[in-house]
């Protein structure tokens, strides 16, 4: 064998074939730092290890001391007694269902029970003469034959019959004879019942007939025939007619269930689920509570909702998966009876309110098991998003009529696609518009804009005033109920609605400042009773850009094409949570996803309002801001505020320096900013590249262009874009020209 001359001794010249190595100590730590040695032994730092310590048999553990245990104990205390009180009052069961505590379901429980009962019974009643009466009649004859050819059958003991014949068949004599006495016992005793029942019958039938009055006499035959037409009735054709479609519905079970998870890869032959409660009957549906294996999580059910659908054989809009808070692998199932979310939630209670507090959480709609959904647009901002026709401006406009129902609530509605959805809101709203077209010399876009830099300006005036007041007027300098409704602070609460956003931020002249305006109040007005709602059927990046639609603190969405698309709307993560607006169907309209308007996420099936219960709202609106004195803005005939493009020749020209013949567009967008802070402050507020084109597109229709400046600025050439001074000149001239001709 040929030695490797890698592994042959250096001190060995000859090469012996003896093999030499030494034994080094293994480290205790990666690092070893002798100044820290004598105050850190024991204790492993971070990014730090130990190494196992030898046994102290071993003779290399010399002068090694055994260290901490990798593992210790953990040190268990006991808890203090409102903890044991808080731990007990959650396991407790409610004594009673929500529905008999809470006087809302109360009421609508007991309206379903009045609707549902007597439904059925006008059902009936319309048929009793017309189809039960004749069906009695017909089948009354053969009730009567079946009746008396039963009562013969057991008289002379008919199903006995066969057994005598099979013992004279098998010739056995002795079974035949015991058989036959016990018939004739039978046959005589029951002979003697009936001949007594027959008399004892037919002395009552006399007696009634002779003495009972006639409504008696009617009530005993039509009993009588009745009974007979229902034992004559042909078993596929029941007498009485289902008053309601049965569902299909049917009786869940813990195999069903189990199935269910095993076919949707949940489980495993070793580890199944468990049920911390029994299954049992929640409203129109069915309660689950189950454990799932270890390692498997909420979000592992959530993927496989379609396929746990499958294994309990319903539809996938019955299933409804909740997660539970003290478990990752706790998983709560309702499944429904029916697809709940096809159900319409009826009209709006707005119709019968004569008022609405917009301080109070107001009806929404109702989730998938019916129960109130209340919403509420203090102190945030709403996106609602969804494809066209699936009730996206409906859900928006219900919230717009609670808020138009406060009299002391100022409503600024925009719609960019100029639908008659909301034309009705003229009646009440402070500042609207339609579409994107000027038409009549009114511009929708220009004021949409001059409407933002209003409310821009009154928010920052709000802070300022808020943080002034008196501490026994405004205590934590936030505003309240009686600071909104003071109409000599003019601080109201205020909602900003603006449908089919992305008509505005796509402006190609205003949609740059439109967004910068919007992206500005969905962060910071909400805190001062500004709320903004925002609604778009083209939720991505270019049509509304997600500057803007992280700024909503709320979303909703109804249906959508992909569950990214969903995500985009309600924030990223969303569908790993569970949420996921894709799965709804095209028969959901109205129904939607709804995040971040309070702690619990979860579907919403809004309530309707059509164009004339809505016109009916806002008729009642108008009167009530009448008779409390709060009908302002275009409302109220008074004219908005004027609008920079009038103004913003004369600004720029009056900001230009003496001499100065070409300045830089950023340069002069600053001077306009501290020139007139509430009108130009946005622009001022923007990147360098933005605001100049945000100069530009204001001085577009006046035909004023940009120009290549170059200026010198510490020893380098600096080129941007800028203005002349002799077309602002021109500009100004030329305006000035038309307005004398005019």
């Amino acid at each position: 064998m040929t030695e490797n001359p890698e592994f042959l001794s250096p001190d060995d010249p000859e090469g012996t074939d003896e093999r030499t190595a030494e034994v080094l100590p293994f480290p205790l730590k990666k690092k070893t730092d002798p100044t820290d040695s004598a105050t850190s032994a024991g204790v492993v730092k971070p990014g730090e290890w130990e190494a196992e310590l030898p046994d102290t048999d071993d003779p290399e553990a010399d002068g090694l001391s055994e260290g901490a245990p990798v593992d210790p104990p953990r040190e268990v205390y006991p808890p203090s007694v409102a903890e044991w009180m808080e731990a007990k009052d959650k396991a407790r069961m409610p004594v009673l269902p929500d529905w008999v505590k809470l006087p809302d379901q109360r009421k609508a429980v007991r309206k379903w029970a009045f609707r549902h009962y007597s439904a059925v019974a006008g059902y009936h009643a319309i048929r009793l003469p017309l189809v039960y009466t004749p069906k009695i009649c017909m089948y009354f004859p053969r009730g009567a034959w079946r009746w008396s050819t039963a009562i013969g059958r057991w008289v002379f003991d008919a199903e006995g019959k066969g057994l005598r014949l099979a013992a004279v068949a098998n010739e056995d004599a002795g079974e035949y004879l015991k058989l036959s006495r016990q018939r004739n016992d039978r046959v005589r005793l029951r002979g003697i019942v009936a001949t007594i029942g027959a008399v004892i019958g037919l002395a009552a039938a006399l007696t009634l007939y002779v003495m009972a009055p006639s409504w008696l006499l009617l009530l005993a035959v039509a009993a009588m025939t009745t009974t007979l037409g229902a034992v004559g009735a042909p078993a596929d054709q029941p007498l009485i007619d289902m008053a309601k479609v049965t569902f299909r519905k049917r009786k869940l079970s813990s195999d069903i269930v189990i199935r269910a998870h095993e076919v949707a890869g949940l489980t495993s032959k070793d580890q199944t689920i468990g049920f911390p409660r029994p299954i049992g009957r929640d409203g129109d549906g069915w309660r689950v509570v189950v454990d799932l294996p270890y390692g498997k999580t909420f979000e592992d059910a959530m993927k496989a909702h379609a396929r746990l659908a499958s294994g309990m054989d319903i539809a996938p809009t019955q299933l409804f998966l909740d997660k539970d808070e003290t478990s990752g692998r706790r998983v709560s199932y309702w499944i429904a009876d029916r697809d709940p979310l096809a159900v319409p939630s009826g009209k709006s209670p707005l119709l019968g309110a004569t008022r609405v507090d917009f301080w109070k959480p107001f009806p929404w709609g109702v989730d998938e098991r019916g129960n109130p959904v209340m919403a509420t647009m203090l102190w945030l901002s709403l996106l609602v998003g969804a494809v066209p026709r699936q009730g996206k401006t409906f859900s928006a406009r219900t919230i717009a009529l609670a808020a138009a129902l406060d009299p002391y609530v100022r409503l600024y509605v925009f719609d960019g696609k100029a639908s008659p959805d909301w034309r009705t809101f003229t009646k009440v709203a402070h500042r609207i518009g339609f579409g994107i077209v000027p038409k009549g010399g009114f511009d929708p876009v220009q004021h949409l804009l001059t409407s933002l830099r209003e409310l821009k300006a009154d928010v920052e005036d709000r802070y300022h005033r808020l943080s002034e007041l008196s501490l026994h007027v405004c205590p934590e300098g936030k505003l309240t109920p009686e600071i909104s409704r003071d109409k000599k602070l003019n601080m109201p609460l205020v909602l900003f609605v603006v449908d089919e956003v992305q008509e505005y931020l796509t402006h190609p002249e205003h949609g740059k400042e439109i967004l910068s305006l919007m992206v500005y109040l969905a962060r910071v007005a909400p805190a001062v009773g500004v709320s903004v709602m925002t609604a778009t059927q083209k939720p991505d990046d270019k049509a509304c850009p997600s500057e803007l639609r992280d700024q909503h603190q709320a979303r909703f969405a109804l249906r959508v094409g992909a569950y990214q698309v969903s995500d985009t709307i309600l924030g990223a993560g969303s569908y790993s949570e569970g949420l996921d607006a894709s799965k709804l169907l095209k028969s959901h309209k109205g129904v939607g996803l709804l995040k971040g308007m309070s702690d619990d996420s979860g579907i919403v099936r809004t309530y309707l309002a059509n164009g004339t219960d809505a016109a009916r709202i806002l008729t009642r609106a108008a009167a009530l801001r009448e008779a409390e004195g709060t009908l302002s803005g275009d409302a109220a005939g008074e004219a908005p505020a004027p609008e920079v493009s009038a103004t913003i020749l004369d600004d720029v020209a009056t900001v230009l320096g003496k001499g100065e013949t070409k300045v830089w567009s950023e340069t002069i967008v600053d001077r306009l900013a501290d020139l007139r802070p509430d009108v130009y402050g946005p622009w001022a507020d923007l990147e360098p590249k933005p605001k100049a084109e945000a100069l530009t597109a204001a001085l577009k229709p006046f035909g004023i262009g940009t120009v290549q400046i170059s200026r010198r600025i510490d020893g380098e050439q600096v080129n941007k874009r800028g203005i002349k001074r002799d077309d602002i000149a021109a500009a100004i001239t030329q305006r000035n020209q038309k307005r004398d001709a005019g």
